[in-house]
């Protein structure tokens, strides 16, 4: 048996994290966020490609908010970081998308600490996965990358 850090209470707000997760509207927006979101270039564009009132712009939202919060639980040692890794994955992608706009939204919002909850946990989640298999983040990587190769290719034809 594997005995961490992880406590019962722990245990018991991961499930009640992913309950939220099961939420309708919290999975149509993670799926269209993981399937079909492309970062903007500037928060410009953003405006532009997904308005305020537009269904993408609150799905964004959403997802960003929702595992923003996880990460600040997580952050904040309320759950072992360890039983979250092995556990949540997700949380991963939605940085990886994340990362090329946070730089403009701090500028823009002149808040340092926009995404940060969120930064902080994935770079330690990647620190993680690297003392267990050496090389899987970069694998991740190329593996999205082809993915978002593959759509773009199919949305041209």
């Amino acid at each position: 048996m594997i005995m961490g850090n992880a406590t019962h209470e722990q245990a018991n707000l991961m499930l009640r994290l992913y309950e939220i997760r099961r939420e309708d509207k919290l999975r149509k927006a993670r799926d269209w966020y993981v399937n079909q979101y492309t970062p903007p270039s500037s928060p410009d564009e953003f405006m532009k490609r997904f308005p305020p009132g537009s269904e993408e712009n609150a799905y964004i939202r959403m997802v960003t908010s929702y595992w923003e919060m996880c990460a600040s639980i997580v952050n904040r040692g309320l759950i072992d970081d360890e039983l979250f890794f092995e556990n949540n994955g997700e949380i991963w992608i939605v940085w990886e998308k994340t990362k090329p706009v946070a730089p403009a939204w701090r500028a823009f919002f002149a808040n340092p600490h926009i995404f940060g909850n969120l930064e902080k946990c994935v770079q330690r989640l990647e620190a993680w996965r690297e003392k267990q298999a050496p090389g899987t983040n970069e694998k991740m990587r190329q593996m999205f990358a082809a993915m978002r190769e593959a759509r773009a290719k199919a949305a041209q034809s």
